[in-house]
């Protein structure tokens, strides 16, 4: 029985953290981060067990996610996209497709990257329009997609411009006719190669296509995604903590606020709360608890490139990160408290 929790932590600790400063100063992530996360069957968390794919519960996904992005934000920020494309290939009715990349991604020997935030807004910004007889012709932009020049193939995610059904397909992630790239220069976790997608009258033929479904299927989906992102912020502010208790700052407040956020978490997911409330809580605690260690650094975290330093950054990208309106609204309410 493979024990994940434990693979993480010896990655996060010996691979990723040590050079996570470097990582973040540079702006690239070595090669052999995406490796190690391939060589430990990483790549193949969300393919299921009648597909190949490892036995792994919630519990210890979660404290995997976790480990991770205290380890190096940049390189779990990535790597996360990937799960996506799994995912949604497991169920795709195009077996043909999922058998041209299976083995490839759940190995990691293909790398995957995913692109929903067209397909979410209202009205979305990037259309779907059905070639009679063959295909999609996609128009509009996908503004934030992770991984570029570092995953091999990209889920764009767009709203069909006539019934409204989300279409998924699969693309090389490369510039070609029909894709213009714009990099974004995050304030956090550059190296993972964040761009804005402009697209105009790119032709998918049905051999790419994924799946089209409904939007109360898709947004469903999405729950899940939403949830699993709440680890990017339950993750730095593990790191924060860690980081404060070795300075000897006592930091029971903290874990017993990591403790209520996380049970928040769990319990929306499960439907018994509201996840934008959790996930604002989320965010919340990693800018507190990287706040706590910048006080506790010292003079030394105002220096670009310190450990306090980029964990600060990294708190204050969760706060926008995968993020909705109503996340926003939930955290605009908890740092307007006490302010009348």
């Amino acid at each position: 029985m493979t024990h994940w929790p434990e693979l993480a932590h010896d990655i996060a600790e010996d691979v990723l953290f040590p050079v996570a400063d470097s990582v973040d100063a540079d702006g690239e992530i070595p090669s052999s981060h995406f490796y190690a996360l391939a060589d430990a069957g990483f790549y193949g968390l969300a393919a299921p067990p009648e597909l190949g794919g490892p036995t792994i519960d919630i519990g210890d996904l979660v404290a995997v996610v976790e480990t991770l992005c205290g380890g190096c934000l940049a390189t779990t920020f990535t790597w996360m996209q990937h799960h996506g494309v799994v995912a949604a290939l497991a169920a795709s009715p195009n077996t043909a497709l999922r058998e041209r990349f299976w083995d490839g991604l759940v190995s990691g020997s293909v790398r995957g990257g995913v692109a929903f935030a067209g397909a979410i807004p209202q009205p979305p910004l990037l259309y779907a329009r059905r070639v009679d007889g063959d295909g999609y012709i996609l128009d509009g932009v996908a503004p934030f997609v992770t991984g570029w020049g570092i995953v091999d193939v990209l889920q764009l995610s767009a709203r069909d411009e006539f019934d409204d059904s989300i279409v998924h397909v699969l693309v090389d992630a490369a510039a070609t006719d029909g894709i213009t790239v714009e990099h974004l220069p995050l304030i956090a976790a550059r190296g993972s190669n964040t761009v804005r997608l402009r697209i105009d009258g790119l032709v998918v033929p049905d051999e790419q296509v994924v799946g089209v479904v409904d939007p109360a299927v898709f947004a469903a989906g999405q729950l899940f995604g939403s949830w699993l992102n709440g680890c990017m912020a339950t993750g730095v502010a593990r790191r924060a903590r860690t980081e404060l208790a070795e300075r000897g700052v006592d930091v029971r407040r903290f874990a017993s606020d990591a403790e209520q956020v996380r049970a928040s978490l769990d319990g929306a997911f499960a439907g018994t709360g509201d996840l934008s409330t959790a996930r604002a809580a989320a965010s919340e605690l990693a800018v507190r608890t990287a706040a706590a260690l910048v006080t506790a650094t010292g003079s030394a975290a105002s220096i670009a490139g310190a450990t306090a330093e980029r964990l600060m950054r990294e708190a204050t990208l969760t706060l926008v990160a995968a993020s909705r309106p109503q996340i926003r609204s939930a955290l605009l309410d908890r740092f307007g408290r006490g302010t009348d």
